[in-house]
Order: C-alpha cells, then structure tokens, then sequence
C-alpha cells in the first residue's frame, strides 16, 4: 500500500522510519517532509502541511491507502475532515476531537464532568481577573494558554510576581483565555493510547520527557529536550491504573460527548500521592517521545493501525534494549535563535532524527528550535545514555546545546 505521513519534524521522520519497516507498505510519501527524510520515503516539500487542498489533491492522484498525520496543528484545523470526504483513511482525529488537545478548557471540563483525575483548575478570561486571582491563589501555581503553543504555553509560577510576568506573556491583549491549574507534585510520564471510539489501547511500554531546557529541570518549558524509555522505576501496577482511571474513561467520555477519536491520544500523566492524574492530553505521538518509542518497538505499525481501524487485539513487541534520545536545539530556544548554521557528523540510518534542518549546497544548515535527536541503545538506561551521548558527541556544530541529564532519573534508581 501507499501511505503518506504529514509533517516536517523529528516526529514525522521517526514515523516514516518505522514504517519503511513495514511489509505491508511498497510506498511512503511525506508533506512537506524534511531534507533528512529522502532515504525512507519520497519527500514533497514543495507543498505545505497547511494547504489542506493540495494535500487531498495528492492523495487523490496518487492513490494513497493512509494518511499519516503527525502534528497538531493539521488536526485541530481539520485536515482529517478534509481527507474523510473524499474516502482518504486517515490515521489522527477530526477537527471536533483533536480539541482535547486544541483547547486547555476543552479538557479540563471533559475531565472534571467524567471524574477524571486532574488538577483543580480556574478558567480566566481577562488580563484583569487574572491579576486579581493571583493576588489569593496559592503558589506554586500553573498557568496554560487555552489553544496550541508547540509546547510552550505552560508557565508554572512559584511566586506573584513570576505569575505576574506569565500573564504578561500569556495574555497578549486584555481578553484571552488561560487556565490556571493547581500545581501537582510528584514524577510525570508519557503513556500513547491507540485511540478508535470506545476501544482504547495503551502501549505497555512508556516513556519520559524532559520539557525544561536546561539540566536539573531548570529554565523555560520546551517542546522536549529528550526522552527514554522504558521507564523502569514505574511499574505495571501504575500502567494498568492510568488505563483504568484517565485512558478507558476518557475514550468512553469522548464518545458519550459525540466525538468520534481515531488515532494515537498522548496521556501526559503524573503521579500524585493519590495517583495518577492528567497533567495534558495530546492529539497525536509526543514529540521525542515517538522517536524513542518507536526505535523500541519491534512490531509493525502499520499493522497496530489497521487492527485498531478494525479493534483488533493490539500485540505490542518490543526489543530488549533501553532507548534515549537527546535533542540539540539552537542557542537561544525556546527564546529567539539564529538559523542557518552549518551541522554535521551524523548519519542517517536510524541514530538521529531531524526535526530542524535544511539541506543547501550539499550542507546540512539549521532551519528550527529543535534541530535534532541523537539515540542511544543499551541493555539498560544507563548504557543507553553512554551511548546516546556518544552520538550527541559525533556531531559538529557551535550553534546547539543539549542538556546533560536526560534519563538521570531512571539511572538514579537502578
């Protein structure tokens, strides 16, 4: 079959790795793709992911079996919809249910009318309201821009006048909508959910992000600065909780509520003292997280796929291995950077995933915040860190950080 992936990043490029793998598939495109792809899939860059017309108009003409899509940003704006109408199978929800990521408040009242464990929150839709609230709420306390912000709308203030500085970054203009959230306390992780109305299946392999930018979870949050899994220091028993209490409850909610989620749901969980609780709910694969998760996995994709379009029993398989990744992003990220330095000595043959770099004169140049993963496999977490840096130290540039720490928590409890 035929199967075209949307989206430009590391993500996407893991996504159209993974199923190069895949006996069921003869033929992968991608839209728009990135220079790092064109050894596993025919890359059309001349076309972009948000011109949701020529996107059609391609699957049309080329005959494409699925569509793949990656981000969010197609899926909140309702690409699927547009791919549904002409009979184009699409792996990733309509516009209705890719709310649950599109809008903070969307998923705080879902949860809080489903009994779903999350933290209290108050919905603020004023510059002004906003500065009274935090003249009374206790802190630390969590502010969240309602809408997409590429994983950047969360401030978490730990006194006045940090919430003080993160309404003036959140609220642009007196009236936008920001949610402010109790502050929970306890260790986060990264559960994918396969996703087809009612039938919901969790992987049973998870992973763990690291959104600040610098080491010791110090800095602004990111879109992630590495990840690892498995993550061997959270057991089963807390896998199967999250399923029972946020991941069957939730798909059994968004069908009671007329939305009909077909895809992979991302559970940004934490654990509390009273459990897990949902920390955020993502409308497709986490982003290194999919890198990682996807290196493990063992069994097709394509066809985990095509068995939850039927829900079918999902058999997982993973390998043995403990897989970390590192990102390296440009100086300055998530503030302001330069573009356009030169990078190399990386390979790619599955060690790194390009998430912001463009190929000119025969040079790989940086084009984004986050530039790249470098993976690392080992026995266990710890040899997979020795030898995710030893990437990270094959490549050349001056231009990227990373952070130094990423799986220090599992290692730290081996």
């Amino acid at each position: 079959m035929k199967v075209l992936v949307i989206g430009a990043g590391g993500r996407e490029h893991a996504i159209a790795y993974k199923l190069k793998q895949s006996p069921l598939i003869n033929e992968i495109h991608v839209i728009p793709g990135n220079d790092a792809m064109i050894n596993v899939a025919t890359v059309h860059t001349d076309i972009k992911e948000t011109n949701h017309d020529k996107i059609v108009a391609f699957a049309k003409a080329h005959d494409i079996a699925w569509v793949i899509i990656g981000p969010e940003q197609p899926l909140t704006e309702g690409l699927t919809d547009k791919l549904q109408t002409e009979n184009i199978n699409v792996f990733g929800p309509n516009k209705a249910a890719a709310q649950i990521e599109g809008s903070k408040l969307f998923a705080k009242q879902l949860m809080e009318k489903y009994d779903i464990p999350t933290a209290a929150y108050k919905e603020i839709n004023s510059k002004t309201e906003a500065l009274d609230y935090i003249q009374t709420c206790d802190f630390p306390v969590v502010l969240k821009k309602d809408g997409l912000a590429a994983g950047k709308g969360v401030i978490i203030a730990n006194n006045f006048e940090e919430a003080q500085d993160g309404i003036e970054i959140l609220y642009p203009e007196e009236n936008s909508t920001v949610v402010f959230e109790q502050f929970l306390e306890g260790e986060e992780f990264s559960l994918m959910t396969f996703v087809n109305g009612d039938y919901a299946v969790p992987f049973d392999c998870i992973a763990q992000d690291h959104k600040r930018a610098f080491d010791y979870d110090l800095g602004p949050n990111t879109g992630g600065m590495g990840a690892y899994c498995p993550v061997p220091h959270i057991d089963e028993a807390m896998i199967e909780r999250t399923n029972r209490d946020i991941a069957q409850p939730i798909a059994k909610a968004m069908v009671n509520e007329g939305y009909s989620f077909f895809g992979v749901l991302y559970i940004g969980a934490i654990i509390t003292k009273d459990g897990p609780k949902v920390i955020e709910f993502n409308a497709r694969f986490g982003d290194p997280e999919a890198q990682v998760l996807l290196t493990r996995m063992e069994s097709d994709l394509m066809q985990h796929i095509l068995d939850l379009e039927a829900k079918q029993p999902i058999q997982f398989k993973w390998k043995k291995n403990a897989v970390v990744g590192v990102m390296l992003a440009s100086k300055g990220y998530p503030g302001a950077y330069n573009k356009g330095a030169e990078v190399s000595g990386f390979t790619l043959d599955g060690q790194y995933f390009v998430s912001g770099l463009n190929k000119i004169d025969g040079r790989y140049v940086t084009s984004g915040g986050r530039v790249i993963l470098a993976l690392g496999e080992g026995s266990d977490i710890r040899e997979a860190k020795v030898n995710a840096y030893e990437a990270v130290k094959q490549m050349n540039s001056d231009a990227l950080f990373y952070r130094n720490d990423i799986s220090d928590k599992a290692i730290q409890k081996l």
